[in-house]
């Protein structure tokens, strides 16, 4: 398949054999982002892991220091007082049974799930609707919590999950091209420092073997993996 013309000319700016530092392709990104929409930029991180294993899993969350460009909208499973505070920290929509029941009926219009772990029986028979696409609440992301007002807080105000796909890589946005190099490159840097970090006991040999950060409609820029591996050191 052919691609546009806009494609082609971004394409002509970037060195396809070339591994850049990763200042310098944060730098392209705003170059190359030539659409008429202010583009999303995502990270794609590959990883020296088996996906298969459970001992090599790497999955987690971190807050952006930037945000992503998009306000989330924030469903939460809690009653009582749990729920007055969901309310009160700016979840979009709080509720239990009825909101399952909804759920049920086809109605996705929200972007992340958090539940208190009481509700983890309303919310486990949801699994084969919310899994697949990501909804699911997960302790280990933050999103089964009592603390609802911090866990709401951080991703209004732009926390990402991370987590490997079946090819063993990692996708994540990390903003807006009209972020700019230093936003972008902010929001990369505690990204790999998280990933990093979250390197499984049970990995061996070279743990990030290959990064690129790419606008919705622009090629890929790939980054040294070394350099990238590295960013938590220098910034």
């Amino acid at each position: 398949m052919s691609k546009g013309k806009k494609y082609q000319d971004s394409s002509k700016l970037i060195d396809r054999a070339k591994l850049y530092e990763p200042a310098e392709a944060v730098r392209l990104i705003g170059e190359v982002a030539r659409a008429k929409f202010d583009e999303t930029v995502e990270a794609h991180i590959r990883l020296g892991v088996d996906p298969r294993r459970s001992d090599q899993q790497v999955r987690g969350a971190v807050v952006l220091p930037y945000g992503t460009g998009k306000t989330k909208r924030v469903l939460v499973f809690a009653k009582g007082e749990k729920a007055h505070e969901a309310e009160e920290a700016g979840a979009d929509y709080v509720g239990a049974d009825e909101l399952a029941e909804k759920i049920r009926g086809g109605w996705m219009d929200f972007d992340i799930t958090v539940a208190t772990p009481d509700m983890m029986s309303v919310v486990g028979r949801l699994g084969k609707i919310l899994g697949p696409r990501g909804l699911m609440p997960n302790p280990k992301t933050g999103t089964v919590t009592f603390d609802i007002a911090r866990a709401i807080s951080e991703i209004k105000a732009g926390k990402v999950e991370y987590r490997l796909d079946k090819a063993g890589i990692i996708h994540v946005p990390i903003g807006k091209a009209s972020f700019g190099a230093e936003k972008l490159m902010g929001n990369l840097s505690v990204l790999m420092d998280a990933i990093v970090k979250a390197r499984p006991a049970a990995a061996k040999g070279a743990y990030v073997k290959s990064v690129s950060v790419a606008a919705t409609m622009s090629p890929g820029i790939y980054i040294s993996p070394q350099s990238a591996a590295t960013m938590s050191v220098e910034r």
